[in-house]
């Protein structure tokens, strides 16, 4: 095991935290004492999409004349090495700072990543070539897109370390779930945890969904009073659950 990843999930709870929503998610990271998880601002380039992987992090600081003049050729600059680093279930999460006037990855490196069998990026910056970035149907997530190039915003200082991405702090390793609604990221000794709890809330929550959509009130099944959690018990023995 890598000092990049703590953590080995199992099939298991991938397959958990992939079929939960990071609203469940992050309500069960409230409940343990994490509250600045869910990486606001930041959203799908493609309807439908869902990612789980383990972060790899690349920071981009403000581009200044003389360190843009100086820029390292391709194969020693920080955002090349981080991005031809990914591998499989890689999630490349990107510092941008919240700068959208250029963009910090296009279509070719991002088709890079999909083929090294990355799960997915994030960033709180900008895409460019987004048409085509959406049509890879590869998990994308962003702040916005622009179609300026990344080096009149901004300079890759920094690759493996403890980032900010859209105001969360962002380690090596850290396990990182998308939806339809955004990211968060979990840190990886909770995440086994993490997932069986969302597991179980969402569980219940079909339940209370069923009885809400046949007319009940919600007063004393959201949250659930005891006598709903023992009818919840009986619900789930019955389907096998």
């Amino acid at each position: 095991m890598s000092d990049l990843r703590p953590v080995t999930l199992s099939p298991a709870t991938k397959q958990k935290l992939l079929s939960v929503s990071t609203a469940t998610l992050t309500s069960q990271l409230i409940n343990a004492g994490f509250r600045n998880t869910f990486l606001t601002g930041v959203y799908p380039l493609a309807p439908g999409s869902r990612m789980v992987g383990y972060a790899v992090t690349l920071r981009f600081v403000p581009a200044r004349e003389d360190l843009v003049a100086t820029s390292k050729a391709p194969r020693d600059s920080q955002q090349r090495l981080a991005i031809e680093a990914v591998g499989p279930e890689d999630v490349l999460v990107v510092e941008a700072r919240g700068e959208l006037r250029g963009a910090i990855i296009g279509d070719i490196l991002a088709m890079k990543m999909k083929m090294a069998g990355g799960a997915g990026v994030v960033t709180d910056g900008a895409f460019r070539d987004s048409p085509a970035c959406a049509a890879l149907e590869w998990p994308i997530y962003l702040s916005g897109v622009n179609a300026n190039r990344s080096n009149l915003y901004h300079y890759p200082a920094g690759r493996n370390e403890i980032i900010s991405c859209a105001g969360v702090a962002i380690c090596p390793g850290d396990i990182i779930v998308g939806d339809g609604e955004g990211v968060v990221a979990i840190p990886p000794q909770i995440a086994v945890q993490i997932a069986d709890a969302a597991y179980e809330q969402e569980l219940r929550e079909q339940y209370i969904m069923e009885l809400v959509s046949a007319g009940a009130g919600t007063i004393d099944i959201y949250p659930p009073n005891e006598a709903t959690l023992a009818a919840f018990q009986q619900w789930r023995q019955a389907k096998g659950l």
